[in-house]
């Protein structure tokens, strides 16, 4: 029998380096671009803290297979700093094609701390212990590749560790960028020819089996909302993670996995829904956002739906422009459409309007409530606005 032995790695994935978000501008999308390469250094220390052999990254460290020089140079003096070696998958979002920075890196010309997988040939990175790659070459792959990776190898008493970018059979339905066979990985666990799958592509961390031997890592830093408005979080649920892996092996039967999952990421992605009606509705929205600790680094879009009086609307409106500025973003999801002014009678006998005017706001009352599409919108709008200004100029008198 083989003398037992454990290696201790962080697997990761989708730094998607580089990304620009169309919800972030000036300073916030610079503070988004500095904290994701931040979380490299952060990553870093976790190796140390954790006693990691290496660093696996399965796929999308950059957006682009190139970048601006600037953006490229921070990437690389950022993996430099890690005090491990950093083993890196090309995936979809930046596949190994001819001068891309995964060919570059590759071949050496950049980043003397990274080793890049440009095939399937095992890569021994510690002693007794192999990584496998199913590295992709285009963006999208018609062919199992990890089937083919997986194909010509036998079961061994090393540690040998799969790394891939895409999605099992058909678990997503987007397009996925590649398909692997969870059958095929399954039976590759279970006969000892691979001990861990270090998956990428999904964003949100996650097992893909009972024995808890296939995971996705998720991003490191979060990229996209978790949309808490259907009652039941979806999109990404568990993003800002990475892994720790211990895999502990005596021979190609008898290996065993343990991960611990490690809040890595700064950002606050969420979608929101609130149903107002009075006061307390909108107080209690207001509470929920001013309740995040990190507003600058917080990322909301919200839907609201209901029916408020023409003073509530406005206390709604005027609080959110106060709370716009303090946060990354703040933003509405769509319109407010769904959203309908209903002055109070105390309300319209406060303005006094009489004649023309009286009869203007009920024509745009009764289109804001029976209109359809932008003229709906359009009426609210200025059945708000016309309240104000009637409001005002009564108060100016």
């Amino acid at each position: 029998m083989a003398l037992e032995q454990t290696v201790t790695f962080l697997h990761t994935s989708d730094f998607q380096l580089g990304m620009i978000r169309h919800d972030l501008h000036g300073a916030a999308q610079n503070r988004f671009s500095d904290d994701r390469l931040g979380v490299i250094r952060r990553l870093g220390e976790e190796c140390v803290a954790h006693g990691c052999a290496f660093m696996v990254v399965a796929g999308d460290v950059f957006e682009h297979p190139t970048l601006e020089p600037s953006t490229t140079q921070a990437a690389l003096d950022a993996f430099a700093q890690v005090p491990v070696p950093v083993v890196l998958l090309p995936g979809n979002h930046d596949p190994l094609i001819p001068r891309s920075l995964m060919d570059q890196i590759s071949r050496g010309e950049v980043g003397e701390n990274l080793t890049v997988l440009r095939d399937s040939e095992p890569v021994t990175i510690a002693e007794g212990v192999e990584l496998v790659g199913a590295p992709l070459h285009s963006k999208y792959s018609e062919v199992d590749l990890v089937a083919e990776a997986l194909s010509p190898l036998e079961p061994t008493d090393s540690i040998r560790i799969l790394l891939a970018h895409g999605q099992m059979d058909a678990r997503s339905d987007d397009h996925p960028s590649a398909i692997i066979s969870r059958q095929r990985v399954t039976e590759a666990l279970d006969r000892g020819v691979i001990d861990y799958v270090a998956l990428g592509d999904t964003h949100s961390a996650m097992p893909l089996d009972a024995s808890r031997r296939i995971w996705f890592s998720g991003s490191p830093e979060t990229t996209d909302y978790c949309d808490l408005s259907g009652g039941t979080p979806s999109n990404e649920t568990n993003s800002g993670t990475a892994l720790i892996v211990s895999v502990t092996k005596s021979s190609a039967l008898d290996a065993r996995v343990d991960v611990t999952e490690l809040n890595t990421g700064r950002w606050t992605w969420e979608a929101l829904e609130w149903n107002l009606s009075c006061r307390e509705d909108i107080d209690e929205a207001l509470a929920q956002l001013r309740s995040y600790p990190d507003k600058q680094r917080t990322v909301i879009k919200y839907r609201v739906r209901g029916v408020l009086s023409a003073t509530d609307m406005e206390y709604f409106h005027a609080s959110i422009r106060d709370l716009e500025p303090v946060f990354a973003c703040l933003r509405v999801r769509g319109d407010f459409s769904e959203l309908l002014v209903e002055p109070q009678e105390d309300e319209l006998d406060e303005l006094g309007l009489t004649g023309f005017a009286a009869e203007a706001f009920e024509d745009l009352r009764a289109k804001a409530a029976t209109g359809q599409g932008d003229e709906a919108e359009t009426a609210k709008n200025a059945l708000h606005l016309f309240f104000r200004l009637a409001k005002k100029a009564r108060e100016d008198h």
